[in-house]
């Protein structure tokens, strides 16, 4: 009995590490993430918003891809109650938290989108989830 519960428990934690449990809320979705290079140009700083995540499950890590993915899919919810349409990071996840600026770039203001670095290819990147 105590084996099945225990091999139950493991399945369960596995399966926990493979799931999204952050779901984009609607005003999120048209937010977006630049990189912490330094301030957008020509943006209105809204504020900062503090995120929050599981990154362990009892005792099992969850895949960091995926939890600064959450982490990024939260800070864009709160960023839309700020009235701002831009997060920047502000520093790297720690233990499951991250903080982000929120800006008010506009359209055509400020550089949403950073420049690809020479040499990068025609690479793009776009979150799991979202």
């Amino acid at each position: 009995m105590r084996k099945s519960m225990l091999g139950m428990v493991m399945v369960a934690a596995l399966a926990a590490g493979g799931c999204t449990w952050v779901d984009m809320a609607p005003g999120g979705s048209s937010v977006r993430v630049i990189d912490g290079s330094g301030p957008p140009a020509g943006c209105e700083k809204r504020g900062e918003v503090e995120v929050t995540v599981k990154d362990k499950v009892a005792f099992y890590e969850r895949n960091q891809l995926r939890v600064r993915e959450e982490l990024e899919t939260l800070a864009r919810n709160e960023a839309a109650g700020l009235q701002a349409d831009t997060v920047q990071p502000m520093g790297s996840p720690l233990n499951g938290s991250q903080r982000f600026s929120a800006w008010r770039c506009g359209a055509g203001r400020g550089a949403a989108v950073p420049a690809a670095p020479k040499g990068a290819g025609n690479a793009q990147t776009y979150p799991l989830g979202g």
